[in-house]
């Protein structure tokens, strides 16, 4: 069986992580924003994501990065355009002269943001996330393999008490046949008892051949 790292990404989470950066981008927030966002849904330190990011994700997503930057250029163009728009307002002066003045192009400055650097700060921080999770891990393979070897110890114990269950119920068989081979020995004893010459009682004699039958020895003999 494979298994699988407590700290491990699932391609869900890799999803959500390009998801939400690619939507920061577009919205013109920073990609800090975005991993400390998907920081909090995935319960990682925003140094993960942006180590993830980074060492894994960004370079497959270079067509949908250069996409978004472009919608947020288009984006702040419309704006700027918007507020470009000239209204030429009317300033009324003293009645001996008037005139329009024209109000100043206002400049726009687009900022292409720059990727992230990863500091030795994150690669400290993630690293000690990942000495924490396998401290973790190898805490739960001891406690697994204690109650494994428990199960076993257990498991010879219960092997052992059938043996000797089995053990006594042979033992218990054998007694209730000898039981009952005495009772038929004590009852054809009782059947061959007989009279004397005197008309009273007497049991027969017996002896045990080597079979382990009984035979009625002759009245008068030794």
């Amino acid at each position: 069986m494979v298994k699988v790292r407590q700290d491990a990404w699932s391609h869900e989470d890799d999803l959500l992580l390009a998801e939400t950066v690619l939507r920061h981008i577009r919205e013109g927030s920073t990609q800090l924003n975005a991993f400390e966002e998907v920081g909090d849904k995935l319960n990682r330190t925003s140094a993960a994501c942006g180590f993830r990011w980074n060492a894994e994700v960004r370079m497959k997503y270079d067509s949908a990065i250069d996409l978004a930057k472009r919608q947020r250029k288009e984006k702040k163009r419309a704006i700027a355009k918007q507020a470009q728009k000239p209204r030429n307002p009317v300033i009324s002066l003293p009645p001996s002269y008037e005139e329009y003045i024209e109000p100043q192009e206002q400049s726009t400055l687009i900022i292409e943001e720059a990727a992230p650097t990863i500091t030795m700060d994150m690669v400290i921080q993630y690293l000690h996330e990942i000495k924490k999770d396998y401290y973790a891990s190898n805490q739960s393979k001891v406690s697994l393999e204690s109650a494994h070897k428990e199960n076993t110890l257990l498991r010879e114990e219960i092997s052992k008490l059938e043996k000797q269950l089995s053990q006594t119920e042979t033992q218990l068989a054998t007694i209730q046949e000898d039981y009952q081979a005495f009772i038929q020995i004590m009852d054809r004893a009782r059947k061959m008892t007989v009279l004397d010459d005197h008309g009273t009682m007497k049991a027969p004699t017996f002896r045990m051949d080597k079979n382990g039958n009984l035979q009625q020895l002759a009245q008068g003999s030794n």
